[in-house]
């Protein structure tokens, strides 16, 4: 059992799930929020992002990537699990995906809003093949400079916009503004973990945009990575009314100052290896981000009696 957490690689969860939680607190704002679709939209994310780390777990392996890699192990390449048993794990998890998908379309679009199921459920499979397809195949996406634009897609339009749509079945555009937060946070997250890896994705013909760029350029998109989702969210709370506005806007300033203090830690890295201990921290950023902006969008009578 151990090897398997290994391979799901838990550290990454808080940010896979914290799109669907501001989509969860959008809808709550707006008085549609349902818990049976927050919690369904909650385990369908988790299967993807396992299925996202099974698959990358055995893609690398392959081919070769993995074998002087910096970082959190992994186990397919460590020997720890066997190519055929990852292979089975991840079919398993696909079925397990769409499973969760078609719960979650039936208790959201039946039987009144029929007509958006056949489109959700192509995002879904989208989803699932975006997640098999980073690493796997004879061309993944994740080796040819893609994996910043489909995670910005997947993890923040898709997951945020998408989500929220779930609950009200209206689109409106101002959505887009934490949705492309979320994104430029779990972009930040990839970037550092391929800043990390630069010189081994170099030697193993793995393009990504912090190998083109190199370090010091990689860095300075680091930083906007982790400012925009500031700027945006600025934005949305000015189109959107507040419940908490007073509160919210203090605590965003400390998260400010966390968030630049964690910018220059990680512009002063000399030592490729020392960028990892900041995925966890950028992670857990992204979710105190998404829980303080859903906060400010309902408010909590229990904290505002305290603060009053």
């Amino acid at each position: 059992m151990k090897k398997w957490i290994l391979a799901a690689r838990l550290r990454t969860l808080p940010l896979s799930l914290s799109g669907l939680l501001l989509a969860g607190f959008i809808a709550k704002s707006e008085g549609v929020f349902r818990n049976d679709i927050f919690l369904l939209s909650l385990l369908t994310t988790l299967a993807f992002q396992v299925l996202s780390n099974f698959a990358n777990d055995y893609g690398d392996a392959v081919k070769g990537t993995d074998a002087n890699r910096i970082g959190e192990k992994r186990t397919v390449a460590s020997g720890l699990i066997t190519q055929n048993q990852m292979k089975t794990a991840i079919t398993i998890m696909v079925i397990i995906s769409l499973a969760c998908i078609a719960a979650l379309l039936y208790v959201a679009f039946y039987p009144y809003d029929m007509k958006y199921i056949y489109i959700f459920l192509g995002l879904g499979i989208a989803s699932i093949f975006a997640a098999m397809a980073y690493t796997m195949g004879k061309k993944p996406y994740g080796y040819i400079g893609l994996g910043d634009i489909f995670v910005f897609l997947f993890f923040g339009i898709l997951a945020v916009a998408g989500g929220e749509f779930l609950y009200s079945k209206v689109f409106e555009w101002k959505v887009l503004l934490p949705a492309a937060s979320m994104g430029c946070w779990s972009v930040a997250v990839l970037n550092l973990n391929n800043m990390r890896d630069i010189k081994n994705d170099i030697k193993n013909n793995k393009i990504t945009i912090a190998s083109k760029l190199g370090t010091q350029k990689s860095k300075y998109y680091q930083m906007t990575l982790m400012t925009l989702p500031f700027v945006f969210s600025a934005l949305y709370v000015t189109m959107s009314p507040l419940k908490s506005g007073k509160l919210s806007g203090f605590v965003f300033l400390i998260l400010i100052f966390f968030a630049n203090a964690i910018r220059r830690q990680i512009f002063a890295v000399k030592d490729p290896k020392d960028f990892d201990p900041f995925l966890k921290q950028v992670s857990m950023l992204a979710l105190f981000f998404a829980v303080l902006l859903g906060y400010s969008l309902i408010g909590f009578d229990f904290i505002d009696a305290l603060i009053r």
